[in-house]
């Protein structure tokens, strides 16, 4: 794990090594365990090393293999090592100290460009072929390890992070209005759908599932896919897809553990995915008789819980019952008095090098990797993916589908047995599958949508300017990763969200930008590929499954988990409700800001001011905390942090 980069000359011109020491130099605030740089003729790597798994401790990075005539600088954890060891034939007495860079030239002198479609783990990394004259680098399926570049007609060059671009003479700082015009248009979290593009027009980044190639000095950026191919799974009963599911998993967690030295720790909710990965993962590390670190956030002293009785804000009675059932896990309640979003803001934008929407769960995310640094911890487990993978099962859009193709037994069957589940009423949940499944046949309006309640924020004349304006109407546009942007089909839209690799960019960012300040290895064996292969492969009725949604982690889980947990579909719980709380006391300094930002010329002619405007004066009367969640605070955050971001930068 590290930050790596590089530079590639064309035309066969010599790199100078001053611009390599330049950009290692701006990397002088991440703590490493090696910083090193090779350099020959018109290439250079370098790496920040910061040592997590047993192999990486003798790992020697950049590596240069003057026999074969390659080089390598990876920032990488391969999890299917031992998998990938065996095709490669390498002899038993070399696996265990292996490297993975190692692994990696030799799955490259192997598949070539399709070398990075057989690699499980997160990886970016960039391999020289000397006797080829060919550069060829690759970032994981879903964007865990950032990889940014700057080309232009002299030069490549490439680093995880794109502060240290910045140091090189010939980089300059530039707006990208069309990035952040769109990053202000879309009202979710989400940011623009074009992943190779930044918030600078001098930075671009190889995107989530692509690998890129440099030879005779043009560069050719291409897709590769690691989810294609798969077979539907056939199995005989719901035993055997339960015992297989167990099976992969388990194999999931213990390759993300078994490796590492350091201590183990993980983020665990309330839930059935954090709560699975924990589970499983105290299991195997008490035979090794080391202990499962966990971290919950919990809501800050004096916090008056507003939430519904279906939503949970206080977490712990359900965390603490699959602590004690699951055992050997020593678990930590984190309030983090003082912290909130506002407090947050120059922290994130230092992190992430660019504007950020998850305000609300920004100070509980960062201060849990402070925490785990602070207690040694190595790898910090996470459950982040589960809704589309181990606990993926819409039941709601099942049974519509169930009614549209007139299934009645099967589904009146189902309603019956899933209202009993959920405690609603089956009138209520008939018309709710109604909508869903003839929308064009009811004379009820649709269902709502999550987009719209948020007001447009981006200025009308910006968005013309950079170029959007038209896409300002288009609902799949503005909604990006909510129910405008995907298929009503349950099944369509899970594979619809595995295909764009837009939707998972900003958790790969921001985890990987976090692992490099604090040196905590973010992993998440929810994302592992052959879980989510294993979850593709896998028969709709195994996900839902006698009025049970999510129901194959909830019955292959039965004894890693109390049925309170697994067997809970009445309550949910909620993060952040305690944001507007925390911000009370900064409330001033927040609302000073807040005017600074509405006389700044520059913000005027970006954000739409009358939109803003109206949120600012709901903020002067005072926010109660039940407002964490409402537009008003959305629209002043987002151009908060935006504003504070071009103050900082350009």
């Amino acid at each position: 794990m590290g930050a790596i980069t590089g530079i590639y000359r064309f035309h066969g011109e010599p790199v100078q090594l001053r611009d390599g020491e330049l950009i290692m130099s701006a990397m002088d605030a991440y703590p490493a365990d090696r910083k090193a740089l090779w350099h020959k003729n018109h290439v250079l790597m370098g790496c920040l090393a910061q040592r997590i798994t047993e192999q990486a401790a003798g790992e020697m990075l950049p590596y240069y293999d003057p026999q074969r005539g390659l080089a390598i600088t990876a920032d990488a954890v391969l999890d299917n090592r031992d998998d990938l060891m065996d095709q490669l034939q390498v002899p038993h007495p070399l696996k265990a100290t292996m490297t993975d860079s190692e692994v990696m030239l030799l799955a490259y002198e192997k598949w070539s460009e399709a070398m990075a479609e057989h690699l499980t783990g997160d990886f970016a990394f960039v391999i020289w072929d000397e006797r080829k004259q060919l550069l060829y680098g690759a970032r994981d399926f879903s964007g865990a390890r950032t990889l940014y570049y700057h080309l232009d007609e002299q030069q490549f060059s490439f680093c995880t992070l794109m502060n240290p671009l910045f140091a090189l003479p010939y980089v300059h700082k530039e707006l990208n209005e069309r990035w952040l015009a769109e990053f202000l248009a879309i009202l979710g979290v989400f940011e623009p759908p074009d992943a190779s593009t930044t918030v600078y027009n001098q930075i671009h980044q190889i995107p989530p599932s692509h690998f890129f190639v440099i030879q005779h000095d043009r560069m050719r950026i291409s897709r590769y896919d690691s989810l294609a191919h798969i077979e539907p799974l056939r199995l005989h009963s719901p035993e055997e897809y339960e015992e297989a599911f167990r099976e992969v998993f388990q194999q999931a967690v213990t390759s993300r553990l078994s490796r590492t030295r350091h201590h183990v720790g993980a983020h665990l909710s309330g839930g059935l995915d954090s709560g699975s990965v924990a589970s499983f993962a105290a299991r195997a590390l008490q035979q090794e008789q080391r202990p499962l670190h966990t971290f919950s956030y919990v809501p800050e002293n004096g916090f008056v819980d507003w939430t519904p009785k279906h939503r949970l804000a206080d977490e712990r009675p359900l965390i603490k019952q699959t602590v004690q059932f699951a055992g050997n896990i020593e678990d930590h309640y984190l309030d983090f008095q003082g912290l909130s979003p506002f407090t947050e803001i120059d922290d994130w934008l230092d992190i992430l090098e660019a504007p950020y929407k998850f305000f609300d769960n920004s100070f509980w995310l960062r201060g849990i990797y402070a925490q785990a640094r602070q207690r040694g911890i190595g790898i910090l487990l996470n459950g982040a993916r589960g809704n589309y993978s181990i606990s993926w099962g819409p039941a709601i859009e099942h049974y519509a589908r169930l009614m549209k193709g007139f299934h009645w037994i099967r589904l009146t069957r189902e309603v019956n047995q899933y209202s009993r589940n959920v405690g609603v009423g089956r009138k209520r949940l008939y018309s709710i599958l109604g909508r869903k499944a003839f929308p064009s046949l009811q004379r009820l309006a649709p269902l709502g949508s999550s987009t719209d309640d948020f007001p447009q924020l981006v200025h009308s004349e910006f968005a013309r300017r950079a170029g959007i304006y038209d896409k300002l109407q288009d609902r799949a546009f503005i909604g990006v990763g909510s129910q405008d942007d995907l298929p009503r089909d349950p099944l369509e839209a899970r594979v619809q969200h595995f295909k764009r690799i837009h939707m998972w960019t900003t958790t790969g960012t921001s985890g990987c930008k976090m692992s490099l300040r604090y040196s905590v290895w973010n992993h998440d064996p929810t994302n592992d590929l052959r879980i989510i292969r294993f979850c593709l492969a896998t028969p709709m009725d195994q996900f839902v499954h006698d009025g049970m949604d999510r129901a194959l982690i909830r019955r292959s889980t039965k004894g890693w988990l109390p049925d309170a947990i697994r067997l809970n579909q009445r309550t949910k719980g909620i993060q952040a409700a305690d944001s507007i709380h925390r911000m009370k006391r900064d409330w001033p300094q927040f609302i000073d800001e807040l005017e600074r930002l509405r006389r700044d010329s520059r913000m005027q002619d970006i954000i739409n001011m009358p939109v803003f405007l109206e949120a600012l004066a709901t903020a002067r009367q005072g926010m109660d905390p039940n407002q964490a969640y409402s537009p008003s605070i959305k629209v002043l955050m987002r151009s908060l942090i935006v504003y504070r971001f071009l103050q900082k930068n350009l």
